[in-house]
């Protein structure tokens, strides 16, 4: 199987088998062609515009236990905390005024909002002219209706691994039907749907790897985030090895090769590995940044892993920082909301 014929094939046609997806991913001898193709790529159907995504971190409070996640319910040692719905929309006014055209309100599984509160603030930050994209977790239909009624355009819902078996390990009281369940009233309540995987799980393999990123494209997914798996100290996994970051750009060449037209995060996860992840990511295939635009110590309880970036900056900063990098490799902002534009 020659590997540069299957970058052209992906390239080309946006289409490859699973073992064609595993011959990629087991060889590093064609790592720099498949990341110029899928830049290639990248630019062809989405441009040269890197889209900004203001993040809110809202609230840190978790009714799941995955085995990987530093918001886990079992982590004692996390100072929890919850934001007022003014809060947040203040924290959205103040991105709004940063120049963000997306807000990302994401927060652990916290049952502690009700849903007019929800309603209330999904509202109050559409007021303000933005894309609304909700990072919340497994929903009632009849509840992602209500968010999708008051306003939120997009929904992010993550199957972190479509292996049923180590989705059971790592999700511990969680199913793995009702994850799809969800994806699929979202994608009918028309949602702007995101998904995306983690990268070097305990007993993950290329090929359930390559699974995922065909599960993406089964889906129709609008937006794909990969980035690796970083162990956390105050998890079960605290002593296993992590995802590598050249894998996780692998995998999301490949992605922007096989899903040519959608909006594709380059993660925080990838430069909390590698001080200019975020930059090469940008230029192997993604076309998306999330700078976080929560304020003061909340970003440091977000702890989803060690390491993560930025966590004493001020959403002024971040915005600044970002804005020169990505002007630093010939990218400009994009002052639209990103909608994925749909290309045959």
């Amino acid at each position: 199987m020659e590997l540069l014929t299957l970058i052209n094939k992906a390239e080309q046609t946006h289409q490859l088998e699973k073992a064609e997806i595993v011959a990629l991913l087991e060889s590093a001898e064609i790592n720099q062609e498949l990341f110029a193709a899928a830049d290639q790529v990248r630019r062809r159907y989405v441009g040269d515009e890197v889209h900004l995504r203001g993040l809110i971190e809202f609230s840190n409070i978790c009714k799941q236990n995955c085995l990987y996640c530093g918001l886990r319910r079992d982590n004692k040692s996390l100072e929890r905390y919850r934001l007022e719905p003014d809060v947040i929309i203040d924290f959205a006014r103040k991105a709004r005024d940063y120049g963000y055209r997306t807000m990302v309100l994401q927060s652990g599984e916290d049952s502690g909002y009700s849903l007019v509160e929800m309603q209330y603030i999904i509202r109050k930050i559409k007021e303000l002219d933005v894309a609304i994209t909700l990072s919340v977790g497994e929903k009632s239909r009849e509840e992602y209706k209500a968010y999708k009624d008051a306003g939120a355009d997009r929904y992010l819902l993550r199957i972190e691994t479509t292996d049923q078996a180590l989705y059971d390990a790592m999700d511990p009281g969680m199913s793995h039907a009702n994850r799809l369940r969800c994806l699929r009233d979202l994608k009918e309540l028309g949602f702007e749907v995101g998904s995306g995987c983690l990268v070097g799980l305990p007993g993950q393999t290329l090929e359930s790897l390559a699974d995922d990123i065909l599960f993406f494209k089964e889906i129709d997914a609008d937006m794909i985030g990969v980035g690796p798996f970083i162990p956390n100290p105050d998890t079960p996994l605290k002593d296993q090895q992590g995802g590598a970051f050249e894998l996780s750009l692998k995998v999301m060449a490949i992605v922007r090769l096989l899903m040519p037209d959608i909006n594709i995060p380059a993660t925080t996860a990838m430069e909390s590995l590698n001080p200019n992840g975020r930059i090469i990511a940008l230029n192997s295939g993604a076309n998306v940044v999330m700078p976080n635009v929560t304020e003061g110590d909340y970003r440091r309880m977000y702890a989803l892993y060690p390491g993560k970036i930025c966590i004493g900056d001020t959403p002024a900063h971040c915005r600044t920082c970002i804005t020169g990098k990505i002007s630093g490799i010939g990218r400009k902002i994009s002052q639209d909301c990103g909608y994925r534009k749909r290309r045959s």
